[in-house]
């Protein structure tokens, strides 16, 4: 049986900042500024007045997004002021690199899921995060892989008949 890899002890505090809080603070207001302004013009093109029946369909959504679209710009502004103050890191690259170790799987499973089924593209993810993230025997990853897709079929598709993605491995054996 094979251990599994050590960690060192704290190696986030060791690498280097990938970002600043200051910068995704600013980075999440515009983004939210943006959206505030496309829902904006979304409802009021809809209609975001008043008719004889009573508020139009784009009335509270509007405002909300107003609402939104000031708080995204207080964000940026307090942001701004507080310049001179150091904002710490946001993310070091150690911890970017745990996330996109689980980031990129989980968008390939996405991916893979609309030509391989859900099934098969779960069996691949389960055994490549035990294998590779987990450092787990390859062995002991596919056999659990293989019991959770089997078990995940037998009762969605078995027990339950609901309409999951499928792939070609599963028209192979008629579903």
């Amino acid at each position: 049986m094979a251990a599994p890899e050590e960690q060192p002890a704290d190696p986030v505090e060791e690498s280097a900042a990938v970002a600043s809080s200051r910068s995704v603070d600013i980075a999440v207001s515009l983004v939210l500024l943006a959206l505030a302004g496309v829902l904006a013009f979304d409802n009021w093109r809809t209609g975001m007045s008043w008719d004889s029946t009573g508020p139009q369909a784009g009335y509270f959504p509007f405002y909300l997004s107003l609402i939104l679209a000031g708080a995204s710009v207080y964000g940026i502004v307090k942001e701004l002021a507080a310049r001179r103050a150091d904002s710490g890191a946001f993310v070091r690259r150690e911890q970017l690199r745990r996330v996109v170790q689980v980031l990129v799987p989980t968008l390939l499973f996405c991916l893979f899921m609309q030509w391989l089924g859900l099934y098969v593209a779960s069996f691949l993810l389960i055994a490549g995060f035990m294998i590779w993230v987990g450092r787990i025997a390859v062995w002991k990853s596919v056999v659990t892989a293989l019991v959770f897709s089997v078990a995940m079929f037998v009762t969605f598709d078995v027990a339950f008949d609901v309409i999951m993605p499928k792939g070609p491995l599963e028209a192979l054996f008629g579903f």
